[in-house]
């Protein structure tokens, strides 16, 4: 479904969208061969693939140029890290961005887009005084997403089937302070400016009377997350797909910055003054039902 979402979004934005479908098997080969080829500028899996270590191998096989979704471990490594640009972990980069996990990000921009973020203060304490709950410690989405909100100033209540975990920014810089808490869950509800959901469960629901009044909630479950008339007493957003995808495509033209030839036009996505608009074009590998998307660039004539 995510990928079809993401082949409309993408035709609609003047991106062609191929699908390619290997065996799980033939994958790595497949990412190694989209790596060394230089029309490609990203690539995407979807996961999970075969589960567990061998997911986590694979995220590494994808070239740090090329990793649209930032799985990488040198993106994760500077995401836990506070760390902004490569060149911070290997100076060959110099000042080149980092990409950050597309639905984390998402997760980000519509908090900052319905008010969460003070942008009278600095960077890294814009929802400094602030509280969120995440309900998800997947290592795509929650984990990340809560150490984003930590390195933004946030103190965070991380919630998953083991229990919980309070997440904030270390006294050391650079680092995430990560803790066991006594706080129960209803408690933290009841702190939380910010609750975002993403719970793969019909069956889980939080409640409009857990919440503050004029909290903000998001869900990113494919379920709804929260009880019908949430939306009476605190700003709901039900869901973020459409928001995602267009952080899939906010990280491709940070690579095209980072990495190609004519950057300057990729990071604007067209040049007008010449009457040329840049196409980039997005071919995928399916893996039995799982999906690596390949994206490349080329210029429309």
């Amino acid at each position: 479904m995510y990928a079809r979402w993401t082949a409309k979004a993408c035709e609609a934005n003047g991106i062609a969208f191929e699908l390619r479908r290997v065996d799980r098997v033939d994958l790595e080969a497949a990412v190694i061969t989209a790596n060394g080829d230089p029309s490609v500028n990203g690539i995407i899996i979807y996961y999970p693939v075969f589960g567990g270590q061998i997911d986590d191998y694979l995220r590494d096989v994808i070239s740090v140029e090329k990793d649209v979704e930032g799985l990488n471990h040198r993106y994760r490594y500077a995401l836990y890290h506070n760390i902004r640009t490569l060149g911070e972990i290997d100076g060959r980069f110099g000042a080149k961005k980092c990409v950050l996990p597309c639905t984390p990000l998402a997760v980000l921009k519509i908090l900052e887009a319905v008010g969460a973020y003070d942008k009278s203060r600095s960077v890294g304490q814009q929802l400094s005084g602030r509280t969120a709950v995440v309900f998800n410690r997947s290592e795509v989405v929650g984990r990340p997403l809560a150490a984003m909100l930590a390195n933004d100033g946030a103190a965070v209540y991380s919630i998953d089937v083991s229990g919980m975990l309070r997440y904030t920014a270390g006294s050391v810089p650079g680092t995430i302070k990560v803790e066991e808490t006594s706080v129960a869950q209803e408690e933290a509800l009841k702190q939380a400016d910010m609750v975002i959901a993403g719970v793969p469960s019909k069956a889980f629901v939080v409640k409009a009377s857990s919440l503050k009044q004029g909290a903000i909630a998001v869900n990113f479950s494919q379920h709804q997350n929260f009880e019908k008339g949430v939306e009476e007493t605190c700003t709901l957003v039900p869901a973020i797909g459409k928001v995602t995808i267009a952080m899939l495509e906010r990280n491709l033209l940070r690579l095209q910055a980072n990495f190609s030839a004519g950057a300057a036009d990729a990071a604007a996505g067209c040049n007008a003054s010449k009457g040329r608009q840049r196409r980039v074009t997005i071919g995928a590998a399916v893996l039995s039902l799982f999906v690596a998307v390949v994206l490349t660039a080329r210029s429309r004539r």
